[in-house]
């Protein structure tokens, strides 16, 4: 897959890239509620499952903005001309996880074939790692499906992954539309409280108008 470099003195971030790499090295995280009632009936109507659903979503917003695909290859700073999601799958016998990546596609039933093809084959294998090496050009997506978390944040001793991790809890209600807690961490030298807030805003667009994309 295509890496752009990046020539950082032509680059219009360049000094926000450098201020946050040196004097104010950080990445940051914002959790936000997205409303999901309507996703859950459509998802309920179409028989697909949420998981893959929300991970297409998020793999949407990334590849829609070069901020999200921003990272460091080969020593080099640059942009993913695509990236492809890496996720975590529970083994519920042992308590552990393990980490797929799927192969994205803008078209709906293309990624959920591509998902459902790589849990019937590998969602069953232990390890960190289950499908073996992975692509440069991959981002990271967790769940914590058993909190209903309202802040959630890692803290990377890797100050240098410039990637967004995302990251979904536990479904709530109250009492009338459904919830999901979504916490986004980006860093700082590539993405701006506007960036975070162009990926919250988007997801739960994607969310409300799931009808023109989810069609199986």
């Amino acid at each position: 897959m295509n890496f752009q470099r990046i020539e950082l003195e032509h680059w219009h971030r360049k000094p926000y890239f450098e201020h946050y790499m040196k004097a104010g090295k950080c990445s940051y995280s914002i959790t936000a509620n997205i409303n999901v009632t309507g996703l859950l009936n459509s998802l309920r109507d179409k028989k697909v499952k949420f998981y893959p659903a929300f991970i297409y979503m998020v793999s949407r917003i990334v590849n829609a903005h070069p901020e999200f695909r921003t990272a460091f290859h080969d020593g080099q700073l640059g942009c993913w001309e695509q990236m492809n999601p890496c996720y975590t799958v529970f083994h519920q016998e042992d308590q552990t996880f393990s980490a797929l990546w799927s192969e994205y596609s803008r078209d709906f039933p293309r990624f959920y074939q591509n998902y459902v093809g790589d849990i019937e084959r590998f969602g069953d294998k232990k390890g960190l790692w289950a499908k073996g090496k992975f692509p440069a050009n991959t981002f990271s997506i967790s769940s914590i499906p058993w909190v209903d978390f309202t802040s959630f944040h890692l803290n990377l001793a890797n100050s240098d992954h410039l990637l967004p991790i995302i990251t979904n809890g536990k479904f709530f209600s109250d009492g009338k539309e459904t919830y999901l807690p979504v916490a986004l961490q980006c860093h700082h030298a590539v993405c701006d409280g506007y960036h975070a807030g162009v990926f919250i805003n988007e997801l739960q667009k994607l969310t409300d108008s799931c009808r023109e994309w989810l069609v199986r």
